[in-house]
């Protein structure tokens, strides 16, 4: 075989490639390239770590914390009100609710959840995202989405559970008035705070989810009944799942409360008003208490534990604005205000009690003639029968003789014009006119005429049904003015009257007149088998361009009151001795049928 030469296998010199005769270094450069960017990515690695530890350390814990540790919040049970003899008006009762875990959920599948859950809640979908968004998306705490679950509602959400991550049922206390709409107008209603309440309320420790009073007793006691919130906090697992209990602060129940209304009484006063647009008012003349306070239109203070339809919300206000409490809207008080007319008379010492007036078919007063009622007259007649037979030209008679200033004097001493103090927010002070008063409004002076029509409790004048009882029980326990209430618990402490000062031979004519107003005049209705001796005042006030208003109010036992009644029927189109007098008598028999029991 032929030998191949070594140089054979050299190749041969190409066109364009110089030889170099540099060998050092070749080897190395590719390292020194892969360490430089080693280097970069090192440090750029190591800086971020430095930031994310040393700079936002604390806010990375606190999100690793709240991922593995949840607060589950537990309101407080609200306290129970309780009648004066010890019947529940309103208590709590136990029911499931929706919850939701902000943190809990995956951006990408929230809004799936919120459809889902609004499906199966029957809710808006704003109604789960806007509380969320108040809260915050990174909130561990949980947020109450639904209220009061039917059972149907909470076996969907079990059933979906796998696609609704974060979101669970829980047991808590609802609102609840065993005796449905009975004394709805007092005891009012609970409701959630909307956003723009929690705001106004977040200072005095409100927070999203507040199961607060909305109107009545349930508002105005709303710092008694509401106790104090606790909670629990959990850890989770991956999943979820509560794995231990970290720490807890037991939840501080309300107040309970006694009220002055006697449940008998206030269905009493309910059955009496019946369908008619009015109300009905019973007190204890000796201290204020308020035993009754019926209002019609009305509504059932449970459909609002839940949440409440637009359908449910367009009934209620298509009956006639049913959450406006009548006993404390002002009206014109008509022959009922015949009372101070006579007492401004008695107490001048203008008109004595012997006083004798010529009635007849009209009074003419700076060219108006201000009409008696029976269109004839009743001849001369003294305080009693002028009261007995309510006549307008008496009493007008009185009050232009004692002037403006007199009477409107003694019509703010009986309370009107202001509010009462009732424990109601809603309370209107009525109306009390003067001079000033009227030329602000009309641009002119007071005149005899103004003073004529007030003194017949027409006019300008206008007084709430819970202060013409007021007005009522000043004869009844001998001159004093009575500050109404609804709370009991701490009545022992408290003063709820003042003397008026008045003359013992006012109140002695006051309580004969009133007295032969039921025995002889227009109260005879009141004068039943089931009643003891009353006495009272009937009142027909005219209400252009609707029919006339009905007026009764009255106290029994006469010789020694416990009780005074006030019934208002609005636009009855009938006298108060036949419409408003015999609601009254219902309401007298069943306070003495009920009483001691």
């Amino acid at each position: 075989m032929r030998a191949i030469h070594p140089t054979a296998l050299q190749p041969t010199s190409k066109v364009g490639r110089k030889q170099t005769p540099r060998t050092v270094g070749l080897s190395y450069q590719s390292v020194f390239i892969m360490l430089l960017i080693s280097l970069l990515l090192l440090g750029g690695i190591g800086s971020r770590l430095a930031y994310l530890q040393l700079v936002e350390g604390e806010r990375n814990k606190q999100l690793a914390e709240n991922n593995r540790i949840r607060i589950i919040p537990r309101q407080p049970v609200r306290g129970t009100m309780f009648d004066r003899k010890g019947n529940i008006l309103a208590s709590s009762r136990l029911t499931h609710s929706a919850y939701i875990w902000p943190l809990a959920q995956k951006y990408e599948t929230w809004d799936h959840t919120v459809k889902l859950l609004a499906r199966i809640l029957e809710l808006p979908e704003s109604e789960i995202r806007d509380p969320v968004e108040a809260e915050g998306y990174n909130s561990p705490t949980r947020i109450r989405v639904g209220r009061d679950l039917s059972q149907a509602q909470i076996t969907a959400i079990q059933e979906y559970s796998a696609q609704l991550q974060g979101v669970d049922v829980d047991i808590e206390h609802v609102r609840n008035y065993p005796n449905g709409n009975v004394a709805a107008h007092i005891l009012g209603y609970t409701g959630e705070l909307n956003a723009e309440e929690l705001e106004a309320r977040r200072p005095m420790g409100y927070r999203l989810g507040d199961i607060v009073g909305q109107m009545g007793v349930e508002e105005s006691l709303e710092e008694l009944l509401r106790g104090e919130w606790g909670g629990q906090q959990v850890e989770v697992d991956g999943s979820g799942q509560a794995v231990q209990v970290l720490g807890q602060k037991p939840a501080k129940a309300g107040k309970d409360v006694i009220l002055t209304i006697d449940l008998a009484v206030q269905k009493a006063a309910e059955a009496a008003l019946g369908k008619r647009k009015g109300a009905v008012v019973a007190m204890d003349p000796e201290n204020g208490a308020v035993l009754a306070m019926a209002s019609y239109p009305t509504f059932d203070p449970n459909i609002f534990s839940g949440r409440i339809t637009e359908q449910q919300w367009a009934q209620l206000q298509g009956e006639g604005n049913p959450f406006v409490n009548r006993s404390l809207r002002g009206f014109p008080p008509a022959s009922t205000f015949k009372v101070v007319t006579a007492t401004a008379g008695l107490e001048s010492g203008k008109y004595p009690p012997n006083t004798v007036l010529q009635t007849s078919a009209y009074l003419r007063v700076g060219g108006t003639a201000f009409g008696e009622w029976n269109r004839a007259g009743f001849g001369p007649m003294g305080y009693v029968q002028a009261m007995a037979w309510s006549s307008n030209t008496f009493h007008g008679q009185i009050g232009w003789g004692v002037g403006g200033e007199v009477l409107i004097d003694w019509a703010r001493r009986y309370g009107f014009g202001r509010k009462t103090g009732i424990e109601l927010n809603a309370e209107a002070e009525g109306l009390i006119a003067d001079d000033a008063w009227k030329r602000e409004r009309f641009n002119w002076e007071w005149t005899a005429g103004d003073t004529v029509n007030m003194s017949i409790g027409q006019g300008f004048t206008q007084a709430t049904p819970l202060q013409v009882a007021v007005m009522f029980a000043v004869p009844a326990n001998g001159g004093y003015l009575v500050k109404p209430h609804l709370l009991k618990n701490d009545e022992d402490q408290k003063e709820w009257r003042t003397s008026m000062d008045l003359k013992p031979s006012t109140i002695e004519v006051l309580r004969n007149g009133l007295r032969a107003v039921v025995t002889s005049g227009t109260g005879g209705a009141v004068n039943t088998p089931g009643v003891p001796l009353a006495a009272g005042k009937s009142g027909t006030a005219e209400a252009p361009p609707g029919e006339s208003h009905a007026w009764f109010g009255a106290y029994a036992p006469a010789d020694k009151p416990e009780i005074v009644v006030v019934a208002f029927v609005e636009h009855s189109g009938g006298g108060g001795g036949k419409v408003a007098a015999p609601m009254v008598a219902k309401v007298l028999e069943a306070y003495f049928q009920n009483k001691g029991k």
